[in-house]
């Protein structure tokens, strides 16, 4: 499994060469992009996107012009996430969960996964040179089974993909359910990215990850003192917790599924 650290700050591509995961709206307002020095990948924005608006308010087209441009400025990336359609009940349906708000799309799953298969392939035409992925989505099984179909219909061979990303999972990684839905898909023989995985998750289902991406970091730096000799009040913008915090994690894992720290 390789393991990507989740940050909104993109300056960190430049300071480390472990493999990190940002948004593209991050590069898309920077007026000069930082070089990476290891391997990274691109989110989409779509969880904030849907939550805010209840719909895409970027285009396909702009989202690929910033996608080059970050090709570009900040060098290849491994993969770019599609703009897909998130299918959490609240997404769709709307409302509060703490202090965010959910604005709701009142759409249907089905819905939902039509408009992340078509939008995979309208971005796989306006830029068939960039590695976007496939994303399935979904909320039972069966709903992933049937995205699955849906892009077997649209001629795409999900197990010929060098990645396929698993959304809608990362609220309950942990789970029960949610470890059954992580088994089925793999035993599809894809090669899943796990979005928002996080201890919990890594350790019952890693091992069935091609690839995974966490900020649980961040929330955990925040609830907790600062390190020894740092001066901000917490440590939840701070690389060097992020990478102590990696570390651990990965550390923790079985012994059967631990990645190799310097690289994953």
């Amino acid at each position: 499994m390789l393991f990507y650290l989740t940050t909104h700050k993109r300056h960190w591509v430049r300071l480390s060469d472990k493999p990190l995961f940002l948004k593209a709206e991050h590069f898309a307002v920077a007026r000069d992009l930082p070089r990476a020095l290891g391997r990274y990948a691109v989110d989409s924005g779509g969880f904030t996107e849907l939550q805010k608006h209840g719909r895409w308010t970027r285009t396909p087209a702009r989202y690929v012009e910033d996608l080059y441009r970050i090709w570009e400025g900040v060098g290849p990336f491994d993969w770019a996430a599609p703009q897909d359609w998130m299918c959490e009940p609240i997404v769709i349906h709307g409302g509060q969960a703490g202090p965010v708000r959910f604005a709701g799309t009142g759409l249907t799953v089905a819905e939902h996964q039509r408009r992340t298969v078509a939008n995979y392939l309208e971005l796989r035409a306006l830029a068939p040179d960039l590695p976007i992925i496939p994303v399935l989505q979904g909320w039972e099984i069966a709903d992933y089974e049937d995205c699955i179909t849906l892009y077997q219909q649209a001629g795409i061979d999900l197990t010929a993909e060098t990645v396929v990303g698993l959304g809608s999972v990362c609220r309950r990684q942990s789970t029960r359910e949610g470890a059954a839905i992580v088994t089925t898909l793999a035993s599809h023989g894809l090669r899943l990215h796990g979005f928002g995985f996080k201890t919990l998750g890594l350790e019952r289902v890693g091992h069935l990850l091609a690839s995974a991406d966490s900020l649980a970091w961040s929330s955990h730096a925040r609830h907790r003192p600062p390190i020894t000799g740092h001066t901000h009040k917490n440590c939840a913008n701070c690389i060097d917790y992020a990478m102590r915090w990696r570390t651990r994690v990965l550390a923790a894992l079985p012994t059967w599924q631990q990645p190799e720290l310097a690289a994953a």
